[in-house]
């Protein structure tokens, strides 16, 4: 019998019944070969393309974490250079060119009073911004020895009819002054009584340093980050020895002074419906260990929106959730009531606890739009996935709205975020899902979409309340002088030094918000404070305090 392969059309024609049987069986059973075999194959093909879908994500994870790396190991030198190496580089810049300048400029006078004269268009010089006016002017007068006219046969007197005025910028180091407290002693000599002012109440009683002092320490301590040893050294060429214990001492008492302030300020932050929330690690010495841990710097500020603005940090041992729900949840003993309102934060697992609906009903979780737009960002500078820079084109056309909007009051920003922003974000949205299903499990990309997705609410929170800010920069950079201090001081000495440091870098801050003068601020703070009834602490925080006519401790030229 001929084989379905070897059959030819004229054969056909003269075959049997049962030869046609066997020929469709035959066919029959090739074509379930053939589907099976399909079948197969398409397995094999859907399990390759599953294989080569991992990989690519794995190798998009791979490429992004080198680069990342790379950025980290050379890119971020150039970031790190921006604090002290780069501070260091760009003094020296200047300087060098400085130098040049000087140098060019020799040259070319040189140059002009040996070449023959002619007229030449003078070079135009940069603008320097003016010598702020509330600095001490001393004036230095130039006049002619000879004011006669010296033409001849001419000889008179000639008339003064102006003046140049030029400016040069000039300083005096730190000086140290005594006040000399004098109280008189009036006496009665008939009834025999003594008669004398009371001696003004003081930081440190009895102590050596005035309130100026005291704030120049705790400035230099905790604003500028001078260890004491630098500052004893610093005032040691002014001949004044002040060991480092000693300042040291001066800072816990000035500091124990200040805690019923930082609790008044506290409860103002508190006060705020809208709060932002995050944390940084500094190190503290553990010497029983020989070494240091680990601790963390707890940050809250009132809305980046509220028209008073406030930062207060709290030091404590660790990360947990225990921390902020334990300085959230207030405290009946001393008039706190629990805070409740909308908390802006990153999305640490630990504000989970402090947002849960279920023990705290009146409190709403808000997440901060630049870590999800920062997740594309660096898949965009990592270049391993094409549409990171369209979502970073999204997000922009949403700052740009949000930066528009910086001014309007609360009602007016929501209901111009919910006509211009809310379409924005729905188009977002909708893009990401379908995006999201051309990605591969696994990958980078995939997880920047997962992390914005899965936090929608929260980050859309600002939608429909128009006091919650859009992120959490504004607290972020709150936080700077704590990273800032980590490289000078490189740890806290013990926990109370920590929680010290956190009250007097709430106040200093917080000054700093207000648009006042640390030193200036501290100083009247802690001239006043030994004075100051309980009850009239809140006039002396930073959004109250007005810098008086003149300072007592202050020395006028």
């Amino acid at each position: 019998m001929l084989g379905m392969r070897d059959l030819k059309a004229q054969d056909l024609h003269g075959l049997t019944p049962e030869a046609i049987k066997a020929l469709a069986a035959q066919m029959l059973e090739h074509i379930e070969r053939q589907a099976s075999e399909l079948e197969r194959r398409q397995q094999l093909i859907e399990r390759k393309d599953r294989d080569i879908a991992w990989r690519d994500a794995k190798l998009e994870k791979v490429n992004f974490e080198l680069a990342r790396l790379k950025r980290w190991k050379f890119g971020a030198k150039t970031e790190a250079m921006s604090a002290e190496q780069r501070r260091l580089f760009e003094e020296t810049l200047a300087e060098d060119e400085a130098s040049l300048q000087a140098q060019l400029e020799r040259l070319r006078e040189e140059a002009a009073a040996q070449a023959p004269a002619r007229p030449k268009t003078p070079p135009r010089r940069p603008r320097r911004e003016a010598l702020p006016a509330h600095l001490r002017r001393v004036e230095h007068h130039h006049e002619p020895e000879n004011t006669t006219c010296t033409t001849p046969q001419c000889g008179a007197p000639m008339t003064r009819i102006g003046e140049d005025v030029s400016e040069r910028l000039d300083i005096v180091p730190a000086e140290f002054f005594v006040h000399r407290h004098i109280y008189g002693k009036w006496a009665c000599r008939c009834c025999q009584t003594l008669k004398q002012a009371p001696a003004a109440p003081e930081v440190i009683d009895g102590g050596m340093p005035a309130s100026g002092l005291l704030a120049h320490t705790l400035i230099s301590r905790f604003a500028d980050h001078l260890p004491y040893y630098r500052q004893e050294t610093i005032n040691a060429r002014s001949g004044v020895h002040t060991p480092r214990s000693t300042l040291a001492a001066w800072a816990g008492q000035a500091g124990a002074a200040l805690e019923p302030l930082y609790d008044a300020h506290k409860r103002f932050v508190l006060g705020c419906r809208v709060l932002h929330g995050d944390e940084t690690p500094v190190a503290l010495l553990d010497p029983g260990a020989g070494k240091t841990r680990r601790a963390y710097v707890w940050a809250y500020a009132r809305s980046h929106h509220d028209p008073t603005p406030g930062v207060v940090y709290d030091f404590c041992l660790g990360r947990g959730a225990q921390y902020p729900v334990a300085f959230l949840g207030g405290d009946e003993r001393m008039g706190q009531r629990r805070w409740a309102g909308t908390l802006l934060t990153d999305r640490y697992s630990a504000y989970d606890t402090v947002l849960d609906v279920r023990v705290y009903p009146d409190r709403r979780a808000a997440a901060c739009v630049a870590h999800a737009r920062r997740k594309f960002d660096e898949l965009a500078k990592a270049a391993v996935s094409p549409l990171a820079e369209e979502a970073i084109r999204r997000f922009a056309r949403i700052y740009e709205i949000e930066a528009e909007l910086g001014r309007l009051q609360d009602d007016e920003r929501q209901q111009a975020r919910q006509e211009l922003a809310k379409p924005l974000w729905g188009k977002l949205k909708k893009w990401l899902e379908l995006e999201r299903q051309l990605v591969a499990d696994g990958g980078t990309t995939a997880g920047a979409i997962d992390y914005t997705l899965n936090h929608w609410p929260a980050l859309t929170r600002h939608l429909d309340d128009g006091a919650v800010p859009i992120d959490n920069n504004h607290l972020e950079r709150q936080i700077k002088p704590w990273a800032m201090g980590r490289k000078a001081w490189m740890f806290v000495g013990s926990e109370l030094a920590g929680q010290r440091a956190a009250m007097v870098m709430s106040l200093v801050q917080s000054a700093r918000l207000n648009g006042h003068d640390p030193w200036a601020y501290l100083s009247d703070v802690l001239r006043r404070l030994p004075a100051q009834l309980n009850s009239r602490i809140e006039e002396l925080l930073p959004h109250r305090w007005t810098a008086p006519a003149q300072h007592r401790d202050t020395a006028r030229p």
